[in-house]
């Protein structure tokens, strides 16, 4: 049997934390609702304002989407420019690409100025056509950059062990290690009236002067402000469900030998996506994305990159393997700013589209800035209130999906009439009278059953053989065997069922 997901080599690698639960009620200035890159760097610019704060982190601290990522500091982020010109317009993609690279350049001033041990490393990236076919998307990408200002050059010459036709180079972009960064930030927060809190699981919010965070165990949080930088924004007031597409992406991390891992940062410009980076003699392959629960998620998945590395870069081991997910936003552009246009000290940062290393450093800036009463350059274009003409079909596409799920897979009959149907290690939809259940059986035999009803807006979830979870396809909550929420925007467990007979 192919070998499930492991955790990522960054988690492995960084420092452990260890940071307390919140247990008592408290008052602070700003509360930062979770601890990956955005929350973090959020957290420690408004303690340099002189505000108290307080992060809240549902796991530990880049314990999800920063430290499941390949972990590139980079403008030039594959075909985005591009995108993002062709939907959102030149105003936006001038905004968009200024940030990116000013986000950058802060990142590498706090590795400098804090001496942050996380092998920060200024490289070119590339974009690169793996055929013909991507040669015209290419040029796009170079088009698109240089418009907004950045020196993209067209090349040929790439340092792969195969030749392509064309590539997008930037150069002085970075690559670093995510987790041991976003700790040692972390660690800048904690201390003089400040504080990270792990284990902390947020369960609701009240608006008002000050806000209430409700947090898992009846505990509350009251502040001014209230930073959601949870990559895919828990609450609703936003409307954010109907206008981000979550996506799942595979990583693996395996030793090179014979031949060389690129000096380089590089990433396809079409499909199938491989996208490619170094960290000491480790080599990082990643691609294969889906949307969450709508496309099949299993460890064949992991078996293509692996295959990949083979073919290319002669590694035959690869220890690590794990998955991260996205928020993709229908124009392309991120959302970050007030949380909704009546919100008084309510903030949003989330849809980075697997580009959150400078993004959610973006955020960053961004809203410190907008908290501290400061005018912002970027604001404008990255207001989650905005709104596009053209990309008005995109949003009608991702909700008639999620109409089509809501409705269709609970016409989709289920996979066994009885959990003695159910093999050790895997998991089935088990009919339940005349609803479904789902059932996994551990490798001892036991069985965990929960309700397939995602406690968001009720679509239902299907099993990740990959990782062995309950995803929804309509917004991308992620569940464990037992219900228990891996990942938002729901903030709810699965309903726990008995075994059918």
């Amino acid at each position: 049997m192919t070998p499930r997901a492991t955790d990522s080599l960054w988690i492995d690698k960084a420092p452990a934390t260890s940071y307390p639960s919140l247990e008592r009620d408290l008052e602070v200035d700003v509360a930062v609702i979770g601890g990956g890159i955005a929350g973090v760097t959020t957290a420690l610019f408004c303690k340099q304002e002189g505000l108290r704060v307080a992060v809240l982190e549902k796991g530990v601290i880049s314990g999800a989407a920063t430290g499941m990522s390949t972990a590139k500091a980079s403008a030039l982020q594959e075909s985005l420019l591009s995108e993002v010109r062709r939907i959102a317009g030149k105003d936006a993609l001038l905004a968009y690409a200024h940030a990116n690279v000013a986000a950058l350049e802060r990142m590498d001033a706090l590795v400098r100025e804090h001496s942050i041990d996380c092998s920060w490393e200024r490289l070119p990236d590339y974009t690169y056509a793996a055929e013909e076919s991507q040669v015209s998307t290419v040029e796009q990408i170079v088009e698109a950059g240089q418009e907004a200002g950045l020196p993209v050059e067209r090349v040929t010459d790439v340092p792969l062990p195969f030749d392509v036709p064309a590539a997008a180079r930037l150069d002085g972009q970075a690559q670093f290690q995510p987790a041991t960064y976003t700790r040692a930030l972390a660690a800048l927060v904690d201390g003089d009236g400040s504080a990270v809190y792990e284990s902390t699981m947020v369960t609701g919010l009240s608006e008002g002067a000050p806000h209430e965070v409700r947090v898992e165990g009846g505990v509350t949080v009251r502040a001014k402000h209230v930073v959601v930088a949870t990559q895919y924004p828990l609450l609703d007031r936003g409307v954010f469900f109907a206008r981000l597409e979550a996506t799942r992406s595979y990583i693996v991390a395996g030793r090179v030998k014979d031949v060389p891992a690129p000096d380089a940062m590089l990433i396809t410009a079409g499909q199938p996506t491989r996208s490619l980076r170094r960290w000491g003699d480790w080599l990082l392959i990643g691609g294969e994305g889906h949307q969450t629960g709508a496309s099949k998620a299993d460890p064949e998945r992991y078996e293509q990159l692996i295959e990949f590395g083979r073919e290319h870069f002669g590694i035959t081991d690869f220890p690590y393997r794990w998955s991260t997910q996205d928020g993709m936003p229908i124009d392309h552009v991120p959302y970050i700013g007030r949380y909704h246009p009546r919100a008084e000290g309510l903030w949003v940062a989330g849809g980075f589209q697997k580009w959150g290393m400078t993004n959610g450093t973006v955020a960053a800036m961004v809203l410190s800035d907008l908290i501290a009463g400061r005018e912002n350059p970027y604001a404008a274009e990255l207001d989650p209130n905005r709104a596009r003409v053209r990309s008005a079909p995109k949003l009608a596409q991702v909700n008639m999906l999620v109409g089509l799920h809501f409705f269709g897979d609970r016409l989709t009959p289920a996979d066994a009439s009885s959990s003695d149907e159910v093999p050790a290690g895997e998991a089935r939809v088990v009919r339940s009278g005349v609803g479904k259940v789902g059932v996994y059986r551990d490798e001892s035999g036991g069985l965990h059953a929960v309700s397939l009803r995602c406690t968001h807006l009720g679509c239902l979830t299907k099993w990740n053989d990959a990782e062995r979870s309950w995803d929804c396809p309509c917004h991308g909550s992620r569940f464990d065997i037992d219900g228990k929420v891996l990942a938002g925007p729901a903030v709810k467990p699965l309903e726990p069922r008995e075994p059918p007979a």
